[in-house]
């Protein structure tokens, strides 16, 4: 018998990002109109730039470099996410305080000791610029920069102007449990589920009004960007946010991969490797049960229509299992629209309990409730509870936030 369970909170959003078919024009990302249409915002003043080279326009120069060959703008400070201005840095890490060799701006870097604008620096501006490009998920640490870079302005009493960009998962699709407030940290800092289907400049919105931060908040809005558009269908080029998501392909399946090894078990989701976020594996799996299993678990499922599963071997050539052959699984993903990745990771988690119970071991149980954002998945998780059964757990705090966020909405469908 085909199982189908859908919430009533994403099942309408699901059939209209998946029947919805775009024209090839290119939507326009907000610094393009910043520049264009609102350069009112920032001509005159000293500006700071929290940016990395994802954030470009339609023909690929960067926000940095359109921002420091305009004549009209006066750069004064430069900040950093976690990988740095360049996006090339490890996990965990941001770029040094000092200068930046070449614009000759002081640059601070976001992540490790330091997670927000210091005082000094904000000092030295009166309105910050926030480009990212987001992927769309809780645990990706840029939408827990923007929450604490508004914290900062409102402390200092400086404007943010939030350049929005396309969320790649669309505007539409939400999934997981709320984040409690237990559990937050920077993998997870804001109360929302895993994932949110909203962009930065919604994000920002949500943050300032239902966190009540006071900051100085203003979003400048794409042109041309609807809620079911996936990024395939924006027009725009993809440029690797971090190392782990050189193409759209990661940024779909980072939460589909990373929400399982990412929470602490003894496996790996292609680090070290050439598909980062593509496969699941460990030295002591067997690959073949594994294919066998995850496509048993998932056929029929909706949102999971088009994924297929292989086994395969890789020999990560650094991070968890360096130089050990790991075998496991491949994800084909051969339909974008419509894809659960959350969905896909609980099945996942659910197969390894199932399967390889004796062999899977979770580092830490809170780092695995700090990611999935409560305690509750992992004990069903290891109660053998049917992975659909935990996904209805949480459809009652989608409904409620669903009605928060709506507030907070700026396109259309």
């Amino acid at each position: 018998m085909t199982r189908f369970f859908a919430p009533i909170v994403v099942a309408l959003a699901l059939f209209a990002a998946s029947s919805v078919a775009w024209s090839a024009e290119t939507v326009v990302p907000g610094i393009e109109v910043l520049l264009t249409d609102k350069i009112a915002l920032v001509a005159g003043k000293r500006l700071g730039l929290l940016t990395n080279p994802a954030a470009v326009d339609r023909q690929l120069v960067s926000t940095l470099d359109r921002l420091r060959a305009d004549k009209r703008i006066k750069l004064t400070q430069l900040w950093a996410p976690e990988h740095g201005l360049a996006a090339a840095t490890l996990n965990g890490t941001s770029n040094a305080p000092g200068i930046e060799p070449h614009t000759g701006l002081p640059i601070e870097g976001l992540f490790g000791e330091r997670t927000a604008p210091s005082d000094e620096t904000l000092q030295r501006v009166d309105v910050v610029l926030f480009d990212l490009q987001d992927i769309g998920s809780r645990t990706y640490t840029y939408v827990s920069t923007l929450g604490k870079v508004m914290q900062a302005c409102a402390a200092n009493k400086v404007k943010l102007l939030v350049l929005d960009r396309p969320n790649p998962l669309g505007g539409l699709l939400f999934e997981g449990p709320v984040r409690e407030p237990a559990h937050k940290s920077l993998l997870g800092w804001g109360p929302f589920p895993v994932t949110h289907g909203m962009t930065f400049g919604e994000v920002a919105r949500f943050y300032n009004a239902e966190l009540k931060i006071g900051c100085d908040l203003e979003v400048v809005q794409m042109q041309g960007w609807r809620r079911a558009m996936i990024w395939d269908d924006t027009g725009l080029v993809w440029v690797p946010t971090s190392p782990g998501i050189p193409k759209p392909l990661n940024a779909y399946m980072y939460v589909a991969t990373g929400m399982v090894c990412g929470s602490g078990p003894n496996c790996n989701e292609g680090g070290g490797n050439a598909m980062p976020f593509e496969l699941i594996g460990a030295p002591w799996m067997d690959g073949e049960k594994l294919a066998t299993a995850v496509t048993t678990a998932i056929s029929g499922v909706q949102g999971l229509e088009h994924v297929r599963i292989r086994a395969s071997s890789w020999l990560p050539w650094h991070g968890q299992y360096k130089g050990k052959i790991t075998h496991g699984i491949q994800i084909h993903l051969l339909q974008t629209h419509g894809f659960r990745p959350l969905r896909l990771a609980l099945a996942l988690l659910a197969v390894l309990h199932n399967e390889f119970g004796s062999q899977l071991k979770v580092s830490s149980d809170n780092r695995f409730a700090m990611i999935w954002g409560n305690s509750r998945v992992l004990k069903m998780l290891r109660a053998h509870t049917p992975w659909l059964q935990i996904e209805a757990s949480w459809q009652a705090e989608l409904v409620a936030f669903a009605a928060i966020r709506q507030r907070h909405l700026l396109y259309p469908p």
